[in-house]
């Protein structure tokens, strides 16, 4: 009880030494006057901006004044759309290319097609297919979220100590015992690792679509204050994605955590996502 609280602390002052030092750095060389504060704002009228975004105090931000969690809603429900079905799907259908090489022989040569292309190049697709609004951000998302989490997917599947597959096997456990009790809780560190990836992605995504196929989220408030040359709400947008994206990937993190109990003690940093 008596160290813990200082190697508390002291975890929390590595972590924030490095954010701290570059705002520090950032404030100083933008008010040096090398570039206009119209083109790079300090962080301070960053801040400013942010806030009046958040509350609408001042209404300093226009249209966009109090409207930030309501932009945070409209983007976050996006994401969470396209990730849950791209977990759904890229779970699935990992497990099965995984484990059935009939199934892999298949399935396995079209999505290695069709991974290469990038998702932004599917927006006018998107758009012709599903019109202005929140379904072609959904479906970039889930483009952009399904291919890690399913490489990652198969990846732990085909990783699956075969002694433990015989072992099963040997006590009488069908296909079905195997995937639930063997092989899936065996793949779900590298399904872990396939979610983290893909809700960075999924971020990424939504902010790409929200430019160009829709009209409310951060991505949206991000493009059309580049038009009106609000560069301090741009950045404001850019960190509230930075920070929505750190969030989502705490909350997986806590999830793997909490799942993978199993692992403590058992790898090198077995109780650390």
């Amino acid at each position: 009880m008596g160290t813990a609280a200082p190697a508390r602390w002291q975890r929390v002052l590595e972590r924030a030494a490095v954010p701290v030092l570059l705002v520090a750095g950032w404030e100083i060389f933008s008010r040096s006057g090398v570039l206009p504060e119209s083109l790079l704002p300090a962080p301070s009228m960053v801040a400013l901006a942010w806030a009046d975004w958040l509350t609408g105090y001042s209404g300093d931000t226009q249209s966009h004044s109090g409207r930030w969690l309501a932009d945070t809603a409209a983007s976050s429900a996006r994401v969470l759309a396209g990730f849950a079905i791209a977990a759904a799907l890229g779970v699935g259908l990992g497990v099965a290319i995984g484990w059935s090489r009939r199934i892999e022989a298949v399935i396995e040569p079209t999505l290695q097609t069709l991974r290469p292309i990038p998702p932004v190049s599917w927006i006018p697709l998107a758009i012709i297919w599903f019109g202005i609004a929140d379904k072609p951000a959904i479906f970039l998302v889930f483009l952009g979220a399904f291919f890690p989490i399913l490489l990652n997917t198969i990846h732990g599947v085909k990783s699956c100590d075969r002694d433990l597959i015989r072992a099963g096997a040997m006590v009488g456990g069908d296909q079905g015992k195997l995937l639930r009790f063997i092989v899936v809780p065996a793949a779900m560190p590298s399904i872990f690792a396939g979610l983290r990836i893909a809700v960075g992605s999924a971020w990424m995504l939504t902010v790409t679509a929200e430019m160009v196929a829709v009209k409310s989220g951060l991505g949206y408030v991000l493009w059309d204050s580049y038009y009106f040359l609000r560069y301090d709400i741009v950045l404001a947008a850019m960190a509230s994605i930075g920070l929505l994206g750190f969030l989502s990937d705490l909350a997986i993190r806590a999830v793997m955590n909490r799942t993978l109990r199993w692992r403590r003690g058992a790898t090198l940093r077995g109780g650390e996502g």
